[in-house]
Parts: C-alpha cells; structure tokens; sequence
C-alpha cells in the first residue's frame, strides 16, 4: 500500500472514531436541557408576599390604628404574610416613603395636609396610592338624629329644610349645634345657613370648644330633642347616638370658597369639600409583589362601618387590637371583596 492511501486510511479511521463520540455529546446534551426545562417548569412561584417583611405604618389617631391593625390580621390570615406595625405620622411616615420606600404600607395618609411631601415622593416614583381609604370622599357634613329623620324624612335633603322646619319648628326655633367659633367650620356654618334661608327657623348653637360640642349633643339626644349639628367622619359620636348625614346637594367650588369666608356677600349652597384620604403603598410593593398592593386596591371601607369600630373602641378596656379582631372575625362580608381571588 503506498503512502498516500495509509494517509486516506488513517483519516477515515479517526473519522469513524469521532462520529459515535460527537453523537454521545448530543444526547447528553439534549437530556440535560430537557432536565433543566423540567426544573423550570416545577420550580414553585415565588412568594405571594415577597421576601422581605411587609410594614404597615400605625398612625397615631384612633382610625388609623384600627385600619393597620385589621390589616396585619388579614394580610397574616389570608395571605400567610410577614407582617409587622411600625409606628407613625403624616410627614414622617410621607417622607419615608417617599424616600426610602419604608413602610411599605400607610392606610389613611391624608395627602392633602402633606402636599408636599407627598408630591416629592410621587415625582421620585417611590410611592403611591392604592385605593381610597374610605368608600365616601367628603368627611364633613350635617347630621340629624335617627329618630326626627324617622319623624321627617324631608329633612334628610338640606335643600328641603326651609320648607320642613316651618312645619317642625314652627312654635320655636329647632337648635343647629356647630363647632367651636374658632374652627374653620363655623364660618362655613353660618354661611351655609343664611344660603338654605334658614336664618330664621333655627338656634345656631356654637360652643366653646370640642367636649361641650359632644355635651350638647348628647344631651339633646338623650331628650329626644329636634336637633340639626355639624360633624366630621369618621368618628365614633354618630355611631354611639345614631345620627344620619343630610344630603348636602352638589359640590360648587365658587360657592365652597365664598362660603369658608368671614364675609361672603351673596352665599349659595354647597356641599362641604371633599378630601383626599388614600392608602399609599411603597412603589415596590406594585413591582414585586402585585397580588398585595391589588388586596390594598380593593380595600376602601364604608365610613359607617368605621364609625362602627370606633364606638366599639370607646367602650371601656377596648383596645384597637381587639376591635381588629372582631372585624375580622364577624364582618368577613366587608373584607372578603378586598382579599379577592388572590389569596393562598
């Protein structure tokens, strides 16, 4: 054989040497791919809650305390969470959302009296809200008591009082209890009455400070009296005695402006201003865990349920723990719809 053909020979020797080889490495490379793929496709999800600690700001008002506390029981409950309460307050609490994204959770920032701090932390895209704290937006109002509401359903609609308090009020004048002179309300008080015409049919009452308002209330109460008061929500005095909210009619911003005025030449009905109470969440709790900060969105509360819990938490050795835990344990009807579908 010459040389060139032991050259030709050797060559295809190594050839078919290789060739088994070269197929081994494609077979263990496709097994191990489909082992990976397989590990892909049974690797558990991530956490609902993430893997850091959830925080939620305890605010240092009676509303507040409750609403953080109903939601560290539920996010535990529902949702298998670490959770934990850090203490509070509009700025502080505003500012280091806004800054650090801690807490992760605030559920009643009243953003309006932070401005802004809470416009730097949405510009910085650290922060945002997540639903309204509260189902209604306008937290000041008249009121009535249930039993002349019963009495007089006409009276409900503030518009219709000129005409109803002829008829009730007709031998004396039915008393209005406002705030105190010094607070902003009393001017939009006296306003708003001269605007319904009600100058003449009523008593305006205004007392010297916040424990002698909720005196005359309840002592007009307690008699069974006619009376109309000025209120905010929530709080837990309508509650306890049973008062419901008249129907301002329609908001109009020239009239409300008019109206807060010490003189207001020409005044005109309007309902009170409405506010801005929100749940703010840490822009990560959006980004990294969806299905809590979707909890939050569907998670604004009735203010008469509210009401509720905080005449409950009036009550002698109630704390707001324990109001948190008969809500949760007994008003499943009002938190269920903000758990939705997404719990584990």
């Amino acid at each position: 054989m010459t040389a060139r053909l032991w050259r030709l020979a050797a060559m295809m020797a190594v050839a078919l040497s290789v060739g088994p080889a070269v197929a081994q490495f494609t077979v263990l490379d496709q097994t191990q791919d489909g082992e990976t793929a397989q590990r892909q496709e049974t690797a558990p999800p991530p956490p609902i809650c993430g893997t850091q600690p959830v925080t939620v700001a305890k605010m240092a008002w009676p509303s507040a305390e409750l609403l953080a506390e109903i939601h560290v029981r539920l996010l535990r409950q529902e949702f298998g969470c670490d959770v934990s309460i850090t203490p509070g307050d509009l700025a502080a609490t505003g500012s280091s959302m806004g800054s650090t994204g801690q807490p992760a959770v605030a559920p009643e920032m009243w953003v309006t009296r932070i401005a802004d701090v809470w416009n730097a932390g949405i510009e910085a895209q650290m922060l945002r809200p997540a639903a309204s704290s509260y189902v209604e937006s306008q937290f000041e109002g008249w009121f009535m008591p249930d039993y002349l509401a019963a009495e007089h359903p006409e009276l409900r609609v503030a518009s219709n009082l000129a005409d109803g308090l002829s008829a009730v009020a007709a031998k004396e004048k039915l008393r209005f209890i406002s705030c105190p002179v010094d607070w902003a309300c009393a001017v939009i008080n006296r306003n708003l009455i001269t605007a319904l015409g009600l100058t003449d049919l009523v008593e305006l009452v205004e007392p010297a400070n916040r424990f002698e308002m909720d005196t005359l209330i309840a002592e007009a109460v307690n008699l069974r009296q006619a009376v109309l008061l000025y209120y905010w929500q929530p709080n837990a005095v309508l509650a306890q005695l049973n008062f419901v909210p008249l129907d301002m009619g329609a908001y109009d911003q020239e009239a409300a402006r008019c109206l807060a005025q010490v003189v207001c030449a020409s005044p005109k009905p309007s309902a009170f201003a409405s506010e801005t109470v929100v749940v703010a969440l840490a822009e990560w709790v959006f980004t990294d865990i969806p299905a809590i900060a979707a909890y939050f969105q569907r998670s604004s509360m009735p203010l008469e349920v509210m009401n509720g819990l905080l005449a409950k938490l009036s009550e002698p050795g109630a704390t707001a723990e324990g109001v948190a835990e008969r809500f949760v344990a007994g008003q499943e009807t009002v938190w269920r719809a903000w758990v939705g579908a997404g719990a584990g």
